[in-house]
């Protein structure tokens, strides 16, 4: 073979792809190369499993240190040709090591070398098995004698169709132990999945939406779906994925986060009966692989999945939908920093189909993609059935008293809700007891000894918690430096549930935060006492704003409606509006009409009132102007250069060093080194330079240039770097 230099992308931090000479073994490559196929290389006294870029008939390496690879694993590319495309160019865009990318795109089941396509395990009856039920011995039990005589009958069956008849896999294992039963392994046989017809009556403008978005089915279109809270767009992507069923294509459906939108996945199963493929960071190895490997064969025809999924190899992919496409949880913030959300915009471009992005408070840059007609915006603008529109209201902090966080305005009114059979959101986005533990005699805090913060009170559990690197400690009773008793400062959810118990006695209260989630299955109980009205009153945190449907919530009381009014970040205002308005949006869905109380110390803020008086989108017309005036994404293009270590002098060298070498940029403009909000965070102090172009092809021909420069400087022992382009937050 004349292309005999093999170039393998491996799951290393090195910004490079490395040669292999081909197999020794020629029966290893009985089959034609194809980018993307998985190869077994050696890699120092290891071997790893790395993914084929390309090949060529030389190498720069010389030919006595290049060494053979040592096996291909697969026949055929991992990726289809779209996808492996995609994972390229998402290595180039965030400048980030290729064998790291497409070791974030596949299970680890498949990093690490099982087979691509999962095998279905089956059972039957052996020959000694057969001949064993006819013999007069005693030697079986009556449980196995009467799984034996049952198995005679069936055909080969799962490990969960004999625990469905009532039998246990002990049972099947003793069986198979004396060789009465024995395994066989077949591929899943796909199934079409069938379609429920809806009951729900399409209002209007959910048949326009339905209708543009299926006629886009075959070619590229970017859909913004911009619909109130409560207003459908759920309905609409069914409706639209059903469409796409049976035209026998696959859809691909992106959320923030599967655990917080049980909902979500119970409509789409009761509309459709089979394949669908659930894909996220929660399931087992095991699990995960399969729902690939069912994905990427065609077995299911919807996938379900948050931000790794938009990775999913599809054959046959005819629609992308990103439910609440504003949610900064499809960026990822650790390693290869993609962003899920812009990656599905650009997968459907290139496989030439549409990409719905969803949300009742769309990001600012998908507002201004309309505004410069890159996306079709699709509007809902009314609720759907009886549902109301909710009345809110500022409580002026000032001028009332409040009892652990709670105004008189509030108390009065959940009475009156909960008098009349409604049920109550309590909303404060802070976990734990309170957020400070304070000497008012000497002012002492009990601060976290390995970051910049302080530590939040978990009374629960008897414990102090440091929300940014996890340390935690007893609650101590006395100030460490005079002695005098310590007080709690501020509220979080456990606290403001305290109160909520001691002033509601009567209306049994549930809350849903991190920490009353965190054991598994949690969450589905929480909100089953909602739906069920065992719960009466929910407290919670972020978590509320995720997409839920409370039918008879009435009330939605916001706490503490000031974080992000005076944020140092430019993304600030427009999270904070998003999340008023989300959870806002959770009251008054159906017959019950809806209230929202916004307690605050700054009534007279723009802000608020401008979402008061014009919503979300009113307040999205003054945001976008002033990024304008401020030259702001998403007019402008970022990128953050992070560092950190233990010793703070080795971060600023680095990044001043890096900042020299950039030396003569012209086009982009660069800010630092500033130390990041939080400037310790677990004994690593941490710094950053902002890189700043107007536009996006002026940030990459910089980054291609300097990037390698960076990469070339002196590290330090301890000290990490990373480049983050297109930063969600700027820290």
């Amino acid at each position: 073979m004349t292309n005999s230099i093999l170039h393998v992308a491996l799951d290393t931090p090195l910004r490079r792809a490395f040669d292999y000479r081909l197999p020794q073994d020629r029966a290893g490559i009985s089959v034609p190369l194809q980018t993307g196929m998985r190869v077994r290389v050696p890699f120092g006294r290891r071997s790893l499993i790395g993914i084929l870029v390309g090949w060529a008939a030389g190498s720069e390496v010389p030919a006595g240190k290049l060494k053979a690879a040592l096996e291909f694993l697969d026949a055929e590319p991992v990726f289809d040709a779209v996808t492996f495309d995609l994972l390229r160019w998402a290595a180039d865009y965030y400048h980030h090591p290729i064998g790291e990318v497409f070791a974030a795109a596949m299970p680890a089941a498949v990093r690490q070398g099982r087979p691509l396509s999962s095998r279905i395990e089956e059972w039957s009856l052996s020959e000694a098995g057969r001949a064993e039920i006819l013999s007069p011995s005693d030697r079986r039990g009556p449980k196995r004698r009467a799984l034996l005589q049952w198995m005679q009958d069936q055909p080969p069956l799962t490990g969960e169709d004999i625990v469905a008849a009532g039998f246990a896999l002990d049972q099947l294992k003793a069986v198979a132990g004396r060789g009465w039963a024995e395994a066989h392994e077949r591929a899943p046989v796909p199934q079409t999945p069938r379609v429920a017809a809806s009951e729900v009556a399409l209002t209007q403008a959910q048949t326009e939406a339905v209708d543009t978005i299926t006629g886009s089915l075959g070619r590229f279109e970017a859909h913004l779906l911009f619909g109130v809270t409560g207003s459908g767009k759920t309905e609409v992507y069914l409706r639209a994925i059903a469409e796409v069923i049976a035209r026998g294509g696959q859809a691909l459906v992106l959320v923030p986060e599967i655990a917080l939108t049980p909902q979500l996945l119970e409509r789409f199963r009761k509309r459709f009966s089979a394949g669908i493929a659930v894909i996220h960071s929660g399931l087992t190895g095991t699990d995960r692989h399969e729902a690939w490997s069912a994905a990427r064969s065609g077995l299911a025809r919807i996938v379900i999945g948050t931000r790794s999924a938009v990775f999913t190899p599809l054959t046959d992919l005819a629609l992308i939908v990103v439910d609440e496409e504003h949610d900064t949880s499809f960026k990822q913030q650790e390693g290869f920093r993609y962003s899920a959300r812009d990656i599905a915009v650009l997968r459907a471009q290139r496989a030439a189909v549409p990409v719905v992005l969803g949300s009742a408070t769309p990001s600012l840059e998908s507002l201004e993609n309309v505004a410069s007609q890159r996306y079709r915006q699709l509007r809902l603008p009314e609720r759907t059935g009886a549902a109301h529109d909710t009345r809110m209201t500022l409580v002026d902090l000032r001028a009332h008293a409040n009892e652990q966080g709670l105004s008189q305005p509030a108390i009065h009114a959940m009475a009156a809700h909960l008098k009349n059979g409604g049920q109550v959101i309590v909303f404060l986005n802070r976990r734990g007891y309170a957020p400070t533990l304070f000497c008012c005699a000497c002012g002492w805090v009990a601060a976290c000894a390995h970051c910049d913060a302080r530590m939040t009170i978990h009374r629960r559990v008897g414990r102090l918690r440091c929300h940014h690197c996890g340390a935690e400690g007893l609650i101590p009773t006395l100030c460490g430096a005079c002695q005098q008793p310590l007080m709690p400062v501020g509220q979080g959810t456990e606290r403001v549930e305290d109160a909520l118990a001691q002033l509601f006695p009567d209306f049994p209260l549930a809350r849903l935060d991190r920490d009353s989630v965190s054991v598994r299955g949690a969450m589905e109980e929480v909100l089953e006492s909602v739906h069920n009205g065992s719960a009466r009153i929910l407290v919670g945190t972020q978590m509320l704003t995720k997409g839920h449907h409370f039918p008879d919530v009435s009330l939605v009381v916001i706490l503490d409606a000031d974080q992000g009014l005076f944020a140092t970040d430019y993304r600030a205002t427009e999270r904070l509006a998003q999340m008023i308005t989300q959870v806002a949006g959770r009251a008054g869905r159906e017959a019950r009409a809806g209230e929202v109380i916004i307690q605050t110390q700054f009534p007279d803020h723009p802000l608020l009132n401008r979402l008061i008086h014009s919503g979300y989108e009113g307040f999205a017309v003054d945001a976008l102007e002033e990024r304008r005036a401020a030259s702001w994404p998403p007019y402008s293009r970022l990128a953050l250069l992070r560092a950190d270590a233990r010793d703070p002098k080795r971060v600023d060298e680095f990044l001043r060093d890096a900042l020299r070498s950039a030396a003569g940029a012209r086009e982009v403009k660069l800010l630092g080194p500033a130390t990041a909000l939080i400037a310790r965070r677990a004994d690593r102090h941490r710094a950053h330079v902002l890189i700043e172009a107007a536009t996006r092809p002026q940030l990459q021909k910089f980054l291609n240039v300097w990037l390698p420069r960076v990469d070339s400087l002196p590290i330090k022992q301890g000290l990490r770097w990373s480049i983050d382009v297109d930063p969600t937050e700027v820290d």
